[in-house]
C-alpha cells in the first residue's frame, strides 16, 4: 500500500489544485493566526470549493477550544481534526464528541520524552491516528526540523511522520520508517505559505519510491 500524503498549511486556489492533481489524499488548513500559513474559514471555505471527493480535508487547530472549533465547522467542511497543540487527551475527546469529528493529535518527539506512553494514551481517547513531528521549545510545527527517524516506533495505529520532509529526504524517510502517512508543508514550498508545483510532483514521486520498497 502506498504511504498515505498530505500536504498542509495550503492557503491559495491554485495550490489546491497542484496538490490534488499531483495526489495527495489530503489537504490541510491551518487555523492558527500566529502561523504564516494560517487561513480564517471565510478563506478555507472558498478553498475547499475546489477539492473533490475522496481528498480529505483536515484542519489544524492549537489550543483551540470546542466553541471556537464549531465556529470554523460551520463555514468549513472539515472531514477530520488535528490537535497540534497541548491538548490532554480528554480534551481531544471532547472537542471530537462535541463537534462530532474524527481526530488525531501531533506530537513533537522531545529526547525525555516516553513516546510509546504519550502515543497510548491519545490512542485510548479514541485518535484515529498519531502524528510524530520534530520537537521545538517554542513553535508548533513547520520548522523544518526532524527528528531521529529511527526513534519512529511501530504501533497498531497509523502514524503520520512530520518535520523537516523534503522531496529529497522523502524516500528514505518512508523506508527507514514504514510510516502510514507523510504530512509536509515548508518542504514543498517556494516561500511561506506558497506552494510550488515542482517540489509538490517530486514529493510524491518521491512517496511512490520510498513505498515501492
Amino acid at each position: 500500500m502506498r504511504t498515505r500524503v498530505k500536504i498542509c498549511g495550503i492557503t491559495r486556489v491554485e495550490d489546491v489544485k497542484h496538490v490534488v492533481e499531483a495526489g495527495a489524499d489530503a489537504i490541510g488548513f491551518v487555523f492558527y493566526p500566529p502561523s504564516p500559513r494560517s487561513v480564517n474559514a471565510r478563506q478555507a471555505q472558498q478553498l475547499v470549493a475546489h477539492i473533490p471527493a475522496y481528498v480529505q480535508v483536515v484542519g489544524l487547530f492549537v489550543n483551540a477550544n470546542a466553541t471556537e472549533i464549531a465556529q470554523v465547522l460551520n463555514v468549513v467542511a472539515l472531514d477530520i481534526l488535528q490537535f497540534h497543540g497541548d491538548e490532554t487527551p480528554a480534551e481531544c475527546q471532547a472537542i471530537a464528541k462535541q463537534t462530532q469529528r474524527r481526530w488525531y493529535k501531533a506530537i513533537q518527539v522531545k529526547p525525555d520524552l516516553d513516546l510509546i506512553n504519550e502515543i497510548q494514551r491519545y490512542q485510548q481517547a479514541g485518535a484515529s491516528a498519531i502524528l510524530l513531528d520534530a520537537w521545538h521549545p517554542d513553535l508548533k510545527g513547520g520548522t523544518g526540523a526532524q527528528f531521529d527517524w529511527s526513534q519512529f516506533p511501530k504501533l497498531d495505529i497509523p502514524l503520520i511522520l512530520a518535520g523537516g520532509l523534503s522531496p529529497d529526504n522523502i524516500q528514505t524517510a518512508i523506508e527507514t520508517t514504514q510510516a502510514y502517512a507523510v504530512d509536509v508543508s515548508g518542504g514543498v514550498e517556494s516561500a511561506k505559505g506558497i506552494k510550488d508545483q515542482q517540489r509538490i510532483e517530486r514529493f510524491m514521486q518521491g512517496v511512490h519510491c520510498g513505498s515501492a520498497k
